[in-house]
């Protein structure tokens, strides 16, 4: 049971504010050291796992990548394009992502989307642009969040219910494999057809709630 600790160090240290880093790393080593492991060999093992998935360090790059292309003017010049637009208002411009989002992930570019590298530096500022034009004004803070927690839900549901119709994906293997285990066996081709539907119903839904939300938009002081 010792080797839990590592559990208990994490949530007292969140609880505590201390910095995560340090909260994480303290949690390793006192979980390896119940285990009887020393400092040297924990390191070791760290350094192997880095090497072996480094990999999965390249979305790091996109963060520093962003940062650049937003201080050069990225979510400037994107709220100035849909302030020319004059049809464009928050809800359709989120519409507008939402088919894009779930259409390419229907195609496997699950990749292609994500809210450091498409929703915080692309679509919320012309959702925000959208509504900008239209009241003519700066928005407040809630406005503005309420818009931006939008933006961020659209890249989700679309996500979510778009990849589930390409067939080469995890969760359709999930979904055959728990199926399975219940003695249902499926192909991979049969729950990404039967994807289809729920993930049109997903994108009517969820274009209503847009909708309702210019609604709502309009109707603020």
């Amino acid at each position: 049971m010792l080797v839990l600790s590592g559990i208990a160090i994490i949530i007292i240290g969140f609880a505590l504010r201390v910095n995560p880093l340090l909260v994480v790393t303290v949690a390793a080593l006192a979980s390896a050291a119940a285990a009887g492991h020393g400092p040297v060999e924990v390191v070791a093992m760290i350094g192997k796992a880095f090497v072996d998935a480094r990999f999965l360090a390249v979305p790091f790059l996109v963060l520093p990548t962003i940062g650049l292309l937003e201080r050069a003017g990225l979510r400037v010049r994107a709220r100035a394009i849909v302030q020319r637009l004059r049809r464009a208002t928050t809800g359709r411009v989120l519409i507008g992502y939402l088919a894009l989002r779930q259409v390419t992930a229907a195609l496997g570019l699950i990749s292609l989307g994500g809210h450091a590298q498409m929703v915080r530096p692309i679509v919320a500022p012309m959702a925000e642009g959208a509504e900008e034009r239209d009241e003519a004004r700066p928005l407040d803070r809630a406005t503005r969040d309420h818009i931006r927690a939008h933006a961020a839900a659209v890249d989700n549901i679309g996500v979510f219910f778009g990849e589930d119709v390409f067939i080469a994906i995890g969760s359709i293997l999930l979904i055959r494999a728990i199926l399975e285990q219940d003695g249902v066996t499926v192909a991979p081709l049969d729950v990404a057809v039967w994807a289809i539907p729920t993930a049109i119903a997903a994108f009517l839904v969820h274009g209503v709630r847009l909708l309702l939300l210019d609604r709502r938009l309009k109707r603020r002081p």
